[in-house]
């Protein structure tokens, strides 16, 4: 059973995704093992071995997340400085990136050279541009989804630009910009499936999501609180979500929760799933950097004032209209974005 459901599940995959789903398990391993040897056990963070990132509990005080970030500024820090003042080919922005996500940041075998590109992509060589005046100037580092933080706490890298959800409880840990992307949470199952979405159809059902996201934060959040059938099995975690999509077609968990902008783009790649139901959340992803970074983050803002207006439609065009549709209306930022943080 469960082997038939992996050739039907990976029918009609091409390019990307047979090689992403096939690979994505053994790849997450792969990718960590530069940080191994130069660091130490990779998967150690603040919190120790495996430790997911972000606080555990949103600080109760925090209400719009997505608004808590500081107001524009073109001026240079010692943050930015920093960046401009390496030498060689060392002068780069350092940013940790998805390299398996469909459309946000992936390698595209297709293509000569197999060089990241997507959303995300796109973004990260626009701040490049402006900080360094070259948006090829940049150090790309792959990080798993429970890496994140870790890796911008630790130095490893400037920023993160990798589909990741500002939330109360990562303000905790890491400062964000201004949202550059409107998603919310959404069930990814078989178009077999008797899924309808997030809803007493997931009881007895078995569910993945990755280590560390806010998909897991809100399903451990909801079983607790008995938003969720008790027969919810949520103890399926990876630490990549595209594992999730491997697991699936394994046959080892019926659903996976994750942000809808990726749950759609996988949707993509795998003609035997499909999106259950309407997004239960709404979220916004943010470029995520040290809190102690302000000039950067106040640079960042001031780049994504002006790549909303000039830029961004043209990425959405380019790489997401074919997996959200023509209307970006859904998936623009708030405008105009508000900046409650004050230092």
């Amino acid at each position: 059973m469960r082997a038939q459901r992996m050739r039907d599940g990976l029918k009609g995959w091409g390019g990307v995704g047979a090689m992403a789903a096939v690979c994505a398990l053994a790849l997450a391993f792969v990718l960590l093992l530069p940080w191994a040897h130069s660091h130490g056990d990779a998967s150690a963070g603040r919190g120790g071995r495996g430790a997911a990132e972000g606080s555990p509990v949103a600080d109760a005080a925090c209400t719009a997340p997505e608004k808590q970030t500081l107001a524009p500024s073109s001026a240079d820090g010692p943050t930015i400085a920093a960046i401009k003042a390496r030498q060689g080919e060392k002068r780069k922005l350092i940013v940790g990136v998805d390299q398996n996500s469909y459309r946000w940041g992936y390698r595209d075998p297709n293509n000569a050279g197999a060089e990241l590109e997507g959303f995300d992509i796109d973004l990260v060589h626009r701040i490049a541009q402006d900080i360094l005046g070259d948006p090829e100037a940049v150090q790309f580092k792959a990080i798993p989804t429970n890496q994140r933080i870790p890796a911008i706490q630790e130095g490893r890298v400037d920023m993160v630009v990798r589909t990741m959800t500002i939330s109360c409880g990562r303000l905790s840990d890491v400062a964000f910009s201004a949202p550059y992307f409107k998603t919310g949470q959404q069930v990814l199952a078989p178009k077999s499936s008797t899924i309808t979405g997030y809803n007493d159809t997931l009881a007895k059902k078995k569910i993945c999501t990755a280590t560390g996201s806010t998909a897991n934060t809100k399903l451990d959040d909801d079983k607790k609180a008995s938003r969720l059938p008790a027969t919810v099995d949520i103890r399926t975690t990876v630490p990549n979500q595209l594992d999730c999509l491997v697991r699936l077609q394994l046959g080892e968990v019926d659903a996976v929760v994750t942000d809808g902008a990726l749950a759609a783009s996988q949707a993509a790649q795998d003609p035997t799933v499909e999106l259950k139901g309407a997004p239960f959340t709404v979220e916004y992803y943010g470029v995520a950097m040290k809190k102690d970074a302000s000039d950067l983050v106040r640079r960042v803002n001031q780049i994504l004032v002006e790549y909303r207006a000039s830029g961004w439609q043209a990425s959405y065009d380019k790489w997401l209209s074919a997996t959200l549709g023509s209307d970006a209306t859904t998936s623009k930022p708030p405008t105009p974005p508000q900046y409650l943080r004050t230092s």
